[in-house]
């Protein structure tokens, strides 16, 4: 729906004081200011003047602009899977992907196996605005994040918000907010950035509670060797987009609900991709009160439930390397890392300079696998020959991991690939798709070793009753739970 009942005294309460749950989940509209707000804006207008929106973008197509002073463009995104049908959840991933940024509404639809008139309704109908209103939302509240927390200048800000022209970001920036960017900045919080540094720092936020130990645990069980590292609080990894090469960085400000992300300065030109991505790694569109209160109502759950607060669902950088290392440890888990390793080291390319001890190489390409003689690496046949295949249907297109394939598509693609069981599959869908509804009990790929303890993970973008299932597995076996 476009607005929420505005007699509805439990979600205008929610607006007009600090209740973190709700943050990023609706906004209210104040008719007699023009403007939207996050839940608990410090402004308290009277009721009979709110309207309520699901979106930010459904409020600024209505004709409000974004407060000054809660700033929405610090908002949590709201959960992907909350309200919203297949097809417009895959569509907005692709545009976070950046779809729109350049393409067509038509080019979407397409993608998605849909015709533009269908999608364009769907989008209106769940989201309140059409999919480019969607998309200029999301670049105008970037751009606005971007002067506030860097000193990026106005043109590089313009090119990382996605906006093919200075000339356009300063119109779709002078146009909402009746104020230049360069006004805009004089009157932003106190930025700690450093001009003189060699990285960009931007807070990623969050809704409360959030298991950072959990989740870097899972993470350094599953950590790439070479391409990702993680220590004590902060996970770091070698990334490539386009010719640039360089490494990224995320940890906890745990006082602001937020992640740190650092991307060096060189790629700030795709800092909105990167961020989308980083967001899907860490899982930071989860609604852990409602997740949590959904597993609650199972009895075998509670109990581990309210002893892990924050479940979270582990994403990946990359769906092709998130494949070829759930392949290796599938065939070999007890050398999987030290193969992953020889892969790495022997075929992907060089990462100089990083600063990084243990990082130095980027993940090898389908191109650079699809007839690797992995073999020599010390890769066993068979599994060679697996990720081989893997890498020639990526390359043909038969195997696609962006925001456009679905869990069935996935299945069909992945399930002709030899040496694609059905456990790599739904631990691809898991990490790529972020699909939280899965039968996941007993599958090998999601454990690591912790004294000497197989620790199971429920995964909680979303809530399902298989779950159930793997909480008892787990207490059957006395074995610790891993809420990632």
């Amino acid at each position: 729906m476009t607005a929420v009942d505005v007699d509805s005294l439990a979600t205008y309460d929610s607006a007009t004081r600090n209740d973190q749950r709700f943050d990023g989940q609706f906004y209210s509209a104040v008719l007699t200011t023009g403007i939207f707000c996050r839940p608990g804006c410090p402004g308290k207008p009277r009721a009979e003047n709110v309207r309520f929106f699901t979106t930010a973008a459904a409020a600024a197509e209505s004709g409000f602009r974004p407060c000054l002073r809660c700033h929405p463009e610090s908002a949590p995104d709201a959960p992907a899977w909350s309200g919203a049908s297949p097809v417009v959840a895959r569509a907005l991933r692709l545009i976070g992907e950046g779809a729109l940024d350049d393409g067509a509404v038509s080019d979407l639809a397409q993608r998605l196996n849909v015709s533009t008139r269908q999608l364009q309704r769907l989008f209106v109908e769940e989201l309140g605005a059409p999919p480019v209103a969607v998309a200029q939302t999301r670049r105008l509240l970037f751009a606005k994040k971007l002067i506030d927390e860097t000193d990026l200048t106005m043109a590089e800000i313009a090119f990382s918000a996605g906006y093919s022209s200075v000339r356009r970001f300063n119109e779709a920036l002078k146009q909402t907010y009746a104020r230049t960017p360069s006004e805009l900045r004089r009157k932003r919080r106190r930025s700690s950035a450093n001009p003189d540094s060699a990285t960009i720092e931007l807070k990623l936020f969050y809704r409360d509670p959030y298991d950072w130990p959990a989740m870097l645990a899972f993470l350094s069980a599953h950590a790439t060797p070479y391409v990702e590292t993680v220590d004590r609080t902060t996970y770091r990894r070698t990334i490539q987009i386009g010719e640039l090469r360089g490494v990224i960085s995320v940890r906890p400000l745990c006082d602001k609900r937020a992640l740190l992300l650092g991307v060096p300065t060189k790629l700030s030109r795709y800092l909105l991709p990167i961020t989308e991505r980083v967001k899907q790694i860490f899982d930071l569109k989860a609604d852990p009160a409602a997740t949590a209160a959904e597993l609650s109502a199972d009895p075998a759950m509670r109990e581990l439930v309210e002893s892990h607060p924050g479940v979270r669902l582990p994403g990946s950088w990359d769906g092709f390397e998130a494949t070829v290392g759930a392949i290796v440890r599938r065939s070999a888990a007890d050398r999987s890392r030290e193969q992953l390793a020889a892969l790495v080291e022997r075929f992907g390319l060089p990462c100089d300079d990083t600063g990084h001890p243990g990082l130095s190489r980027l993940f090898p390409t389908p191109e650079q696998l699809r007839t690797a003689p992995m073999e020599e690496a010390g890769m066993p046949e068979g599994t060679a020959e697996s990720i081989r295949a893997l890498a020639k249907a990526v390359v043909r297109g038969d195997v696609c991991f962006d925001g456009a394939v679905d869990v069935e598509q996935l299945v069909e693609q992945l399930g002709s690939i030899p040496g694609v069981d059905e456990h790599v599959i739904q631990f691809v869908a898991l990490r790529v798709l972020s699909q939280p509804d899965l039968e996941l009990c007993g599958n090998p790929l999601l454990f690591g070793t912790s004294a000497d303890k197989l620790t199971p993970l429920v995964s909680a973008s979303g809530a399902g009753t298989s779950y159930a299932g793997m909480c008892r597995w787990a207490e059957s076996r006395g074995h610790a739970l891993i809420t990632a």
